[in-house]
């Protein structure tokens, strides 16, 4: 059921895809068009211009009709002028690709960054972040016994994936209802093999969103940064002190398993995964898939940037 649901979806995404960059280059095209056309009208309007004053001064005389003449070319040439096509590039960039129109919105959101360098292999962190589980087991004190319900959807994408969960808060007094309704749709997407975003709804169609980036710098290490976002209208400077809390709790949380990880042969975990059948680890899956159970492609991609 689900890996149908997988094929439509990246069926659907391919095609819309395939129809977002013919549209684009449609857009590219007709600029160019009007850029062209634009410049072929400058020598024009010149040539027109400097015929017209040669004429009207050829015989040292200027009557009213060629002074009018005179004028109406310089107007029309001065609102040619104005008349340049815009660059698509200096357009909204939301409108032929929303994510960059995300990111631009995001960076108006920013809160707080965080940056470690890790003694743990790049891939303990892949497979941790992807992991739904840790959820409810690694983070069972920062987020106070949350329950994860379901998985309502699983769309693979070009370079990740996106799964989105139920997750419950089943204790009343769970810190985190000041946040956040008590049971909330929450995403977890794979954006690049480097590059994990978490995504949290809170009260009033409000959300708060954690992006990882996880570079490996070696077979041993790697360095973790965490950008938080939001656009809760709490006093920023105390929503900042609060986040910078919780990060470094839940990472003092990742740090025994994490190293727990370094000990046990990771690259197993990465072949075992191909043969797992559990909803929570369909992300994880994804990145197997599409950089390999050693992290070899990653390491490629990493060796051609």
């Amino acid at each position: 059921m689900v890996d149908n649901l997988s094929k439509d979806t990246h069926h659907r995404e391919h095609n819309q895809e395939i129809n977002t960059s013919v549209e684009l280059e449609f857009y590219q095209f007709i600029n160019k068009l009007k850029t062209g056309i634009w410049l072929i009208g400058i020598p024009s309007w010149l040539f027109g211009i400097t015929d017209r004053s040669m004429s009207a001064f050829a015989d040292g005389y200027l009557s009213v009709v060629e002074i009018f003449q005179l004028l109406t070319t310089s107007f029309f040439f001065v609102s040619w002028l104005y008349l340049k096509p815009e660059n698509i590039s200096d357009q909204d960039a939301g409108l032929l690709c929303p994510y960059q129109g995300n990111q631009v919105e995001l960076k108006k959101r920013h809160m707080i960054s965080q940056e470690y360098i890790l003694p743990f292999p790049y891939l303990c962190q892949i497979y941790h972040l992807l992991n739904l589980k840790h959820l409810e087991t690694i983070h069972k004190f920062s987020l106070n016994n949350l329950r994860i319900l379901s998985i309502s959807d699983f769309q693979p994408t070009t370079f990740g994936g996106i799964i989105k969960f139920n997750t419950l808060l089943d204790s009343p007094i769970n810190a985190l209802r000041i946040w956040r309704q008590p049971i909330v749709e929450v995403d977890l997407i794979l954006h690049t093999p480097y590059t994990i975003e978490l995504s949290i709804p809170v009260y009033d169609n409000k959300r708060i969103i954690v992006i990882f980036y996880a570079f490996p710098l070696n077979d041993r290490e790697h360095q973790l940064f965490i950008e938080i976002y939001s656009d809760l209208d709490w006093p920023k400077p105390l929503l900042q002190v609060l986040l910078h809390f919780a990060s470094c709790l839940t990472l003092f949380e990742d740090l025994p398993y994490l190293r727990d990880l370094a000990e046990v042969n990771i690259e197993r975990l990465f072949k075992l995964s191909k043969f797992s059948k559990q909803a929570n680890m369909l992300l994880f899956k994804r990145f197997v898939e599409l950089y390999g159970a050693s992290g070899d492609r990653v390491k490629l991609i990493e060796n051609r940037n």
